[in-house]
Parts: C-alpha cells; structure tokens; sequence
C-alpha cells in the first residue's frame, strides 16, 4: 500500500522496490531442440513470472545464433510468415521446405538444412561425394519469385561437400568438366570441373543482399577444412575426405582462375561443406556471427533499454554455450547496458561455468528432481513455467 514501508528488520530487494508496474523483464531465449520452440519457451516462462510479476513489462524476444530454429525465431519475433516450397533434396529426392519472411515483407530467412541437412539422408545412404546443396539453391529462388530483395541463410546442419556447386547450378551457373559437359550433383565432381559459366546467372540476384550466419572459421581445404573436419560426421571414410579435399582444392583454383575470386584463404569458407565459400563467390554474401545477425533483425539492443532483468537460455549449457551461441550474444548485448542476466537450462553440462565470464550472472536449471529426457520434453511448459516462477519468487526475496 502506499506509504507504507517494510516491517522494521527487513529490507526489500532492488527488483521488489521497483514494483510491479515499473519492472521490465525481457525474454531472450533460443529454442530447446527437441522441446520447444524459442516463441514457447517465452510463453512458458512468461506465465510462471506472472503468477509473482502480475503487472510487470514482459517483453518477449524469441533468438536463435543460425542453427536450428532460426526461421521459427525470427519470423515469430517480427510478425512474419512461413512459405512452402518443394526442392530437391541431398540426394535429389523432392523435399517439402519452407523458408520465412521477416515483418518487413521483404527479407526472407532460410535454413539451409531444410533442403540440405544431414537429418533429410537416412544414414545408411550418408554419402557427401554425391549429396548437394541444389535444393538451398531452390529455396533461394522460392524466395525471390515470392518478391523478397534480402537474405538470411543458417548453414548448419548440412549432408553436403560440394562447396555450393549445387546451390550456384540451381541459379543459374554452369559448371563443366573439359569436354563440355555439366557436372553431375556432388562435391566429387569437383575434382573434374574445368569451367565455370556465370553467364546464366539470375540477374534477379545481383542487388541482393544476402547475410549468412556462420559460427565457424573452418578454411575450405587442408586439415581443417570442410572435408578433413565435417566430412566424418556426413558419412565420409579417410579415403573419401582425401578425395573431396582435393576436389574442392580443384573448385577453389577453377573460381579463382575463372572468376577472379579467391576464396582458400577465407575464414568459415569451409562451413556447411564449403557452402560458405559458394554463396560468397555467387551471392556476394557477408559470414557473420549467426547470433549477432539474429539480434539484429529482431532488434534486440532496442528491447533491452531500461530492462532491470533478462532470461535467457536453451537446452543445454555446456563448454560450448560461451563461443557464439545465444546464451553468449544475448548476455554480451545486456551487460552493455548493465542488465544482470539469468540463463534456464534443462542440463548443465560439464564447462557450464564459462558462461559466467561471458556475462551470464546465474544459470537456472528447470529439472527441479529426477526425471527422464522423455519426461522433460514432455513437461517442458510445466518445468518452464515453475521455474519462471521460482526465479521471480527468488527475486523478491531480501539482498
């Protein structure tokens, strides 16, 4: 009540002196892969903080760092749509697709795993010497007949190693050996690629703005490139990653010779099986931080001025959280303007810690007792929602 102060010993906390009309509290969430969606994990959370926060500013701002749950974050996060497309799959199959576009109506945002990844080749057909990145190619073009002039491509998560090849032939590219003919689909095929047509290209293309989130800096060739270090988890043997090394070696001479652009020495070239390299040859594109891009469509910096508090989180917090990943961005972005920040997990795994160095004040796991993998992905509302509640309750209590 008004004019009323605290009971003589006990001192409020700063969060509870502020009261439920002056609090803002901004949800900053990746999706919890398996789970829930960056846009469910606000809502869960949102709801346990209201049951303490009944008048408090909720702001709720679904993030992604490029990998899985890109398009779903950004497109719930700015009011935008989904769009079907069928496209050709890794190993040519059709696949059924889609890609976003963003609020302003005119920038689309594509995973390239929706037409390219790993999780679309049964594993007994995992083969990166034949898998390609055409139907990526095709979801770009879906994106431009639907009227967008901007892009935002993830990389993560791909079945391929053809450098791109696939993508650029899609647009147009003509890519043949010394007889003349077009090569067949697959990073393999590389090795014979004599030319390169740029001729066909859609001109449609040539003002687009394209921006491609890429967390790592892997070269396109030699030990750490895409072959030696990706191809193993695609299906490659030793043998087999030799091979496309030096097909992409091959690929990599022929862009430099025949368009004049030199991409062997390009930091995260090498992503997605060297898809990173192609769309900076063919697209023009620019290798950001995926994390970084995503705040900046959703406009975060904005959401967090005069925020007393952020959440933010994802399934599992490990070693890795701190080098370019949501949680990392997101608690970066807050301390600049010095707002604490408490990340919610469902596991805290070993090196969980390095979060603390990165900005993150306190990590919150949602398993409050012994359960299941199966029960957690089931009950994740729930576990959200509880410990939104929790972290509110434990808010109020005396510094």
């Amino acid at each position: 009540m008004e004019g009323c102060s605290a009971p003589p010993g006990r001192r409020r906390s700063r969060i509870a002196a502020i009261g439920n009309n002056g609090l803002k509290i901004v949800l900053a969430p990746d999706s919890f892969k398996g789970s829930a969606t960056a846009a469910q994990v606000c809502e869960a959370l949102q709801t346990g903080l209201r049951r303490v926060f009944v008048d408090a500013e909720i702001l709720c701002v679904p993030m992604a760092d490029g990998g899985e749950g890109t398009v779903q974050s950004l497109v719930d996060a700015t009011g935008g749509r989904f769009c079907p497309a069928d496209v050709s799959g890794p190993l040519g199959d059709p696949v059924q697709a889609r890609y976003g576009v963003l609020g302003d109506g005119e920038t689309a945002v594509i995973e390239m795993a929706a037409a390219s990844g790993l999780t679309l080749v049964p594993e007994e057909r995992r083969d990166p010497r034949l898998t390609s990145t055409r139907g990526t190619g095709e979801l770009v073009l879906a994106a431009v007949n639907g009227g967008c002039r901007k892009l935002v491509i993830g990389i993560g998560g791909s079945a391929t190693n053809d450098g791109g090849a696939g993508m650029a032939q899609a647009l147009g590219v003509s890519l043949t050996d010394d007889d003349g003919n077009e090569l067949p689909p697959g990073g393999l095929a590389l090795q014979r690629l004599a030319h390169i047509d740029v001729s066909g290209f859609d001109a449609r293309l040539t003002d687009f703005d394209v921006l491609v989130a890429c967390d790592v800096d892997n070269p396109l060739c030699g030990p750490n490139g895409a072959s030696a270090v990706y191809g193993p988890q695609k299906g490659a043997t030793p043998e087999m990653a030799r091979q496309l090394d030096g097909a992409l070696a091959n690929y990599a001479d022929v862009l430099r010779r025949g368009i004049g652009k030199d991409v062997t020495g390009l930091p995260g070239a090498g992503a997605a099986g060297g898809l990173g390299a192609g769309l900076v040859v063919f697209l023009d594109a620019d290798l950001r931080p995926g994390v970084d891009i995503v705040m900046e469509a959703v406009g975060l910096q904005e959401s967090l001025r005069g925020a007393h508090l952020v959440i933010t989180g994802e399934g599992a917090i490990d070693a890795q959280t701190a080098h370019g990943k949501t949680i990392s961005g997101v608690a970066k972005a807050a301390k600049l303007q010095g707002i604490p920040v408490i990340a919610v997990t469902g596991m805290i795994g070993d090196g969980a810690e390095s979060v603390y160095g990165v900005g993150v004040d306190a990590v919150w796991s949602i398993v409050d007792r012994p359960m299941s993998l199966a029960f957690a992905v089931h009950n994740h509302r729930v576990l959200l929602a509880q410990a939104g509640e929790r972290i509110a309750r434990m808010l109020m209590i005396h510094l």
